[in-house]
């Protein structure tokens, strides 16, 4: 039976020449200094994909503050994804401001275990978010007949940043956890005796607040 092949978190995006709506790309080289979300879709046409797109452009301008571009996929030709937003634009009045990914050979979708060996010749719901270095840090993936939620995404992309800005973990719906509280953060638990004792110190301080040494957190200034 074929098997799903898929990058691990943490590897390199892979080096990827690509034809977008946009023109030629080279992935992850040409965004590098950026974050970058690359978000199949199964289909040219379809309703649900197109509530997305639709959800995903609205957000644009919001994910370039936050230093991050969108890159839609399908394994459609170029003429298809063009018909297909111009058709966006035409019934809904929403201009896509993204490129898409022409995948017609279903070159990228292989290389990131995007087409499900059970699924035809479709692309799954994937979404891949990579970071400045060009490092794959989340993968999300969900069935053709269930729609992502866009809020998630962006939501997932700012606990990632935040963690890496400020090395510290983002507990559960960051930044809205309803046990620790709005915009709290969780610190690395201690390795040493040493770190015990400093994390203990940073406590008693009113630095941070703890369950116990090994759960402590704080909101960031």
């Amino acid at each position: 039976m074929d098997t799903l092949k898929m990058p691990a978190l943490g590897d390199r995006f892979p080096e990827l020449d690509v034809m977008t709506t946009f023109g030629k790309k080279k992935l992850p080289n040409d965004y590098e200094g950026k974050w970058f979300i690359l978000f199949s879709h199964p289909g040219d046409f379809t309703p649900v994909c197109t509530t997305e797109f639709i959800a995903f452009n609205e957000e644009l301008e919001e994910f370039k503050k936050m230093n991050t571009e969108l890159l839609g996929l399908s394994i459609d030709q170029l003429q298809s994804h063009m018909k297909w937003t111009e058709a966006i634009a035409k019934i809904t009045g929403k201009e896509i401001g993204f490129p898409i990914i022409a995948d017609e050979l279903g070159r990228v979708a292989s290389a990131l275990g995007m087409v499900h060996p059970g699924k035809g010749t479709n692309t799954v719901r994937a979404v891949y978010i990579v970071d400045p270095k060009g490092n794959l840090r989340l993968m999300m993936y969900y069935p053709q007949e269930i729609g992502r939620a866009v809020y998630e995404v962006k939501r997932a992309l700012n606990a990632l940043q935040v963690a890496d800005a400020n090395k510290v973990a983002a507990p559960e719906n960051y930044p809205n956890n309803a046990f620790l509280g709005k915009d709290m953060v969780i610190l690395p638990p201690p390795g040493t005796e040493q770190q015990k004792a400093d994390r203990l110190a940073l406590v008693a301080r009113g630095e941070a607040k703890s369950y116990d040494w090994w759960f402590s957190y704080k909101k960031l200034k």
